[in-house]
C-alpha cells in the first residue's frame, strides 16, 4: 500500500471472516475508517493467531457479531499518519495488540492500566466508540489511534514478534507486578503452550529458576534442551509433585483446564503467589485452607497497558526474545484453526498476511 495523505480516500480491505460458529474463515471485503487526525493506518504483514480467536469465530465465550475478523497480534508497517501524529513515521515497523481504544479519562486509563477500562474496546469482535464493530488482523490493513500501537524494536522479526503483542504481555505484566522477575527466584509454569513457552523464555531472561509443570511427559525434552527449564515437573506424578512441593516463589498457570489447585498450591512457598491467566469453562476447585494455611495468594491478570507492553518488546529485543512460530498462508489459515483446536501447534501460528492475503 503506497503512502498517502491523510483523509484522502475511504478505506477498503481485503479480510478473512468467519460467518458463523462453524468458525471457518473466509475472504471478505471491509470497510476501515478514514485515517483521523490521531490515527495510524498500517500495511498488516503479519498476524498472530491466539487462541482467543478461536473461541471468537465458534462463538464459545457467546460473544461473537459476525461477521468475525479476528486477530490482535498485528504487525506491519506504517502507510499512513494523521496530522497530530507525533510517535508514528510512514514506514516505521508497529503492532497492534488486543486493545484498540479506552475511554482514556477513568481512573484505570490515568494510572496507565487501560486494559483494566471498564470501557476497552478490543481490537476484533468489539463495539467502539462510535457504534461500529472492530476487525482484527486478519486483513491487509488496519487504521489505529496512535496511542494503542507499539513499536517494533530494531532487530525485533516482525513474524515471531507479532504473538509477543499478546503472549508476551500476557505473562510479562504478572510477573513484573507480583514481584516474579527478581534473579534466583524459583517460578513454576503451568502449561507448555502457546502462552508457556514464551513465560519459560521471560522468566528464564529475568534470571530465574525454571519449573515447568505438564500433564505431558513427553514435553519434557523440549522445556529443557531446548526452552531452558531449569527443571520439569509431570503433575500427575505424585512424587515428582511432592518433591517440588513448598520451593516456588510463584507460579504462573497458563491452563484453561478446569483442575483443583490444591496439588499446584502446595508447590508455592509460605505468601507465594499463583497467578491465573487461562480462562476455564468450570469453575475451579480451591480449598480455601490451602490459602489460608500458608499465606499464599491467588490472582488474575488480564493482558497489559500499551506501556509495559512497549516496555516487554523492547525488553524481548534485547535480551533475543521471541516467540517459536509456525507461518501459515491466508489459504491455510482454516486447517491451522483446527490444528490449534487439537494443540497440534509449537507454539504460535503467525499467517503470512502481507504474501498471501490476496484477492480472488
Amino acid at each position: 500500500m503506497a503512502p498517502t495523505e491523510a483523509g484522502q480516500h475511504p478505506r477498503m480491505a481485503l479480510a478473512l471472516a468467519a460467518h458463523d460458529a462453524s468458525g471457518r474463515v473466509t475472504p471478505i471485503r471491509i470497510s476501515r475508517r478514514d485515517t483521523g487526525d490521531d490515527d495510524v493506518a498500517i500495511q498488516v504483514l503479519y498476524c498472530g493467531v491466539c487462541h482467543s480467536d478461536l473461541h471468537t469465530v465458534k462463538n464459545e465465550w457467546r460473544t461473537a457479531i459476525y461477521p468475525v475478523v479476528p486477530g490482535h497480534e498485528i504487525a506491519g508497517l506504517v502507510t499512513e499518519v494523521g496530522k497530530n501524529v507525533t510517535k508514528f513515521n510512514v514506514g516505521d515497523k508497529v503492532g497492534v495488540g488486543c486493545m484498540a481504544n479506552t475511554c482514556q479519562s477513568c481512573e484505570s486509563c490515568e494510572e496507565g492500566l487501560e486494559n483494566y477500562c471498564s470501557k476497552i474496546t478490543f481490537t476484533y469482535n468489539s463495539r467502539d466508540r462510535d457504534g461500529t464493530v472492530t476487525s482484527g488482523g486478519y486483513s491487509d490493513m488496519v487504521v489505529v489511534n496512535q496511542s494503542f500501537v507499539i513499536r517494533f524494536p530494531d532487530g525485533m522479526p516482525l513474524d515471531k514478534g507479532a504473538p509477543l503483542l499478546c503472549a508476551g504481555i500476557t505473562v510479562y505484566t504478572p510477573m513484573k507486578y507480583h514481584g516474579l522477575n527478581e534473579p534466583g527466584k524459583h517460578i513454576g509454569i503451568i502449561g507448555l503452550g502457546g502462552l508457556g513457552h514464551v513465560a519459560v523464555k521471560f522468566a528464564k531472561a529475568f534470571g530465574m529458576r525454571v519449573t515447568v509443570i505438564s500433564t505431558s511427559p513427553e514435553k519434557r525434552e523440549e522445556a529443557v534442551e531446548k526452552l531452558g527449564a531449569d527443571a520439569f515437573v509431570v503433575s500427575s506424578d505424585a512424587n515428582q509433585m511432592r518433591a517440588a512441593k513448598g520451593t516456588m516463589h510463584g507460579i504462573i498457570n497458563t491452563a484453561s483446564a478446569s483442575m483443583s489447585m490444591y496439588p499446584y498450591l502446595a508447590l508455592l512457598k509460605p505468601q507465594g503467589k499463583m497467578i491465573l491467566l487461562g480462562l476455564p469453562e468450570k469453575p475451579l476447585q480451591i480449598s480455601a485452607f490451602s490459602l489460608v494455611s500458608g499465606g499464599k495468594t491467588m490472582a488474575g491478570s488480564c493482558m497489559g497497558s500499551i506501556r509495559d507492553t512497549q516496555e516487554m518488546m523492547d525488553f524481548a529485543a534485547k535480551h533475543e526474545l521471541t516467540a517459536d512460530i509456525e507461518v501459515v498462508g491466508a489459504e491455510d489459515v482454516n486447517d491451522a484453526l483446527e490444528r490449534l483446536a487439537k494443540g497440534d501447534v509449537r507454539y504460535r501460528f503467525v499467517i503470512d498476511v502481507g504474501n498471501t492475503l490476496v484477492a480472488a
